[in-house]
């Protein structure tokens, strides 16, 4: 439990608390109280490649949880922390400290640092030519055939 102790109090503001279980569906390893400690110290969401707990209430608190699935059981003596800030393989994608992640309803991206403007910078870019479509398709009464014609995205 300490090294999980000393993990939660190095989240900095905007961060993203990141975990895998390597497949361990003994407990769940996140809930309430680590989405409350989380935010607490100005994180932003969670990413766990694992089960989590108390959905209900993490919802209320509107805190961004990604989890592969629910058990109602805690982590206390059937999953430990064995290491943090480093490299991890979650949910087959190798995420390192500093990445970015984005997560919507639709799932989880990982942008590694290194790359991440220039693939947030192509993102605008592509939400702005969907929304020239959507407008010429709901405005202007344009075909999908023709408005991928006019702008080559879809």
């Amino acid at each position: 439990i300490k090294l999980y102790n000393e993990e939660l109090d190095q989240i900095e503001s905007g961060e993203i608390f990141v975990a895998t279980l390597n497949g361990s569906t003994r407990s769940a390893f996140f809930g309430e109280l680590l989405s409350t400690a989380t935010r607490a110290r100005g994180g932003r969401g969670a990413l766990i490649d694992g089960l989590s707990r108390d959905s209900k209430k993490i919802i209320e608190m509107g805190f961004p949880l990604f989890s592969r699935g629910y058990r109602p059981t805690d982590s206390l003596g059937r999953n430990e922390v064995m290491e943090y800030d480093v490299a991890i393989d979650c949910g087959g994608v190798t995420v390192n400290p500093g990445d970015v992640i984005f997560g919507d309803i639709d799932g989880v991206v990982v942008i590694p640092a290194a790359i991440a403007e220039q693939v947030i910078a192509r993102a605008l870019e592509k939400v702005s030519a969907e929304s020239r479509v959507r407008d010429a398709i709901k405005n202007d009464g344009l075909k999908v055939s023709e408005a991928y014609a006019k702008f080559g995205v879809l």
